[in-house]
């Protein structure tokens, strides 16, 4: 499979500008065929991309056209009803994230999976940043050799800013209107109230609960939510301590988000662009202070040009190829909705 043939639902704003154009531009694999359900936009898109054959929906793109994988930018209130339909497919799925709108889709998701025996990718983008590779990777080697003491915390800091960063500067539209998309049910277990708190948690905060994830290594509990709205605080599976902060303070034409992993002789502190700031990485400083009379030392890597939508494209791509694991599997996803609805109920006491 020299170059996987990736099919796209869905190619509005998020889909043409934070996925299309980046695997349009990966020499490692071909975009074959998009289904969009507004044909003028469906037309214009694929004419810029060079996409060959164009498909009013999923289902006649699964029927049309030989595939090795399937990217669908959709609404995550679409992933339980879109994503079992996508996997009759046979071949492996990316979507954004998180996986579903609540716990019950996200299982009829996991169960879609397994019936097909497929892997689905799940797009946290920001394990896929230059900086946030780099530092995941220096923190495992820092636990293995303990030079620098044990783990003791996690903090995570995301002020709502300019996510954008200009990334729809070339976005494509059209005037013909989006037909009425079938989505999950609401969760069982919320009120009306409950699910609009927690819908809006998920959308914008869950990247944050799973990069906690990611740095600490291992799966956490959330101990905490402040009645304000602002922290959260968790417990990992070996006792180590995370905090989220929530918007603390807000910016307009600026990204402030970064996270500091600490341990007892020094630190791992990672900062992060806009997540769709183009062919920007983020920044990881190593902070090293073993004692016994050595002078302490800071280290900044450089790091390549390659902003982190890209560099999840080519690692989706890579996974479709056998050489690395998918970056986040769905059932790993699966403990990001535990995680936001355990922090609803501490929160709002339901």
């Amino acid at each position: 499979m020299d170059r996987p043939r990736i099919g796209f639902v869905g190619v509005g704003g998020m889909g043409q500008c934070a996925h299309l154009r980046n695997y349009a531009a990966l020499p490692s694999c071909e975009v074959v065929a998009l289904a969009e359900l507004r044909p003028e936009l469906g037309r214009k898109v694929a004419a810029r991309y060079g996409i060959p054959q164009v498909f009013r929906s999923a289902s006649e793109m699964l029927d049309g056209v030989a595939l090795d994988a399937i990217v669908a930018s959709q609404p995550f209130t679409r992933h339980g009803v879109l994503v079992p339909e996508l996997a009759r497919a046979g071949v492996p799925i990316f979507t954004e994230k998180p996986l579903a709108s609540s716990i019950e889709a996200g299982q009829r998701i996991l169960e879609a999976l397994d019936r097909s025996g497929i892997w689905h990718m799940v797009g946290y983008h920001k394990r896929s940043d230059p900086a946030a590779m780099y530092a995941r990777a220096e923190i495992e080697r820092l636990r293995s050799t303990g030079e620098l003491g044990a783990l003791r915390y996690v903090r995570i800091v995301m002020p709502a800013g300019d996510w954008v960063a200009g990334g729809f500067t070339d976005l494509l539209g059209s005037d013909d209107p989006c037909p009425p998309l079938e989505t999950d049910p609401p969760a069982a277990d919320m009120d009306e109230e409950t699910a609009v708190q927690y819908n809006a948690f998920v959308n914008y905060y869950i990247h944050q609960v799973n990069l906690m994830r990611h740095l600490l290594g291992e799966p956490y509990t959330v101990a905490y939510a402040d009645p304000s709205g602002v922290l959260l605080a968790a417990t990992s599976a070996s006792g180590v301590c995370g905090t989220i902060e929530m918007s603390p303070y807000t910016t307009t034409i600026d990204w402030h988000e970064s996270a500091l992993v600490a341990f007892e002789r020094g630190y791992v502190r990672l900062d992060l662009p806009a997540p769709l700031a183009s062919n920007r990485p983020g920044r990881v400083e190593v902070f090293k202070d073993p004692g016994g009379g050595q002078t302490p030392v800071t280290i900044v890597p450089t790091l390549p040009w390659v902003h982190a939508m890209r560099q999840q494209a080519e690692n989706f791509v890579r996974a479709v190829r056998g050489e690395i694991p998918p970056m986040c599997e769905a059932h790993e996803a699966m403990e990001d909705l535990q995680a936001a609805r355990a922090y609803i109920r501490l929160l709002m006491g339901r």
